[in-house]
């Protein structure tokens, strides 16, 4: 999807896709997103959560959609109460979880081999304490091997890194409509070899 949108120069480390509260989403229509009251935080907004999809004015139009969407109902806790802050904690939260470094710890970094989605779910849960969700774009038509797509860890409402567990009977409502590009990601496999690429082909 690079070429059609505009991302020629991917960055070579995670980045983040947003800070969500649970099963809630569009919670104050009126409350809009304002660039001005983040533009403490843009240098590093720019880095660590950058708009690969979207040549927007600015590249602003990713945080504006997580704001409408997540920002205006995770904004019910003091800590999240402005557009500061809910950015902000979010930057922090990243830095503090510093995922990069730990797979890199793990001796988990791109590669063209395949890994194996349980060894890569071990040395995250014995990195941080907790199990995370990873996700994967599922083999493509004549592949065997599933690519990593977004690996979610998960807090409290104090912000402790929590385990990622979906309550039973209940998927999680982020994913039916997580779509990057056209293909969709789902919850990865333990018994597909797994695919981290250094690039996207």
């Amino acid at each position: 999807q690079m070429n059609a949108n505009d991302c020629h120069d991917p960055p070579k480390y995670w980045t983040i896709h947003g800070l969500w509260p649970d099963r809630a989403e569009d919670c104050n229509r009126t409350w809009h997103f304002n660039v001005t009251e983040i533009k403490d935080l843009m240098s590093d907004m720019r880095h660590y959560w950058p708009d690969v999809l979207h040549s927007s004015l600015n590249r602003t139009q990713f945080w504006k959609h997580e704001w409408d969407k997540h920002g205006t109902c995770a904004a019910t806790l003091d800590v999240l109460n402005s557009q500061k802050k809910y950015f902000g904690k979010a930057l922090e939260l990243y830095q503090h979880v510093d995922l990069n470094g730990c797979l890199l710890k793990a001796g988990i970094k791109p590669s063209s081999s395949y890994y194996k989605m349980t060894a890569i779910k071990e040395a995250l849960t014995s990195f941080y304490g907790v199990t995370p969700k990873i996700q994967c774009l599922p083999p493509e038509e004549g592949e065997k091997a599933q690519t990593i797509g977004q690996i979610e860890l998960c807090f409290t409402k104090q912000l402790q890194l929590i385990n990622c567990t979906a309550p039973k009977g209940e998927s999680n409502p982020m994913q039916a409509h997580l779509t990057l590009g056209t293909e969709e990601l789902s919850v990865c496999s333990d018994t597909l070899p797994t695919y981290y690429p250094s690039e996207v082909q």
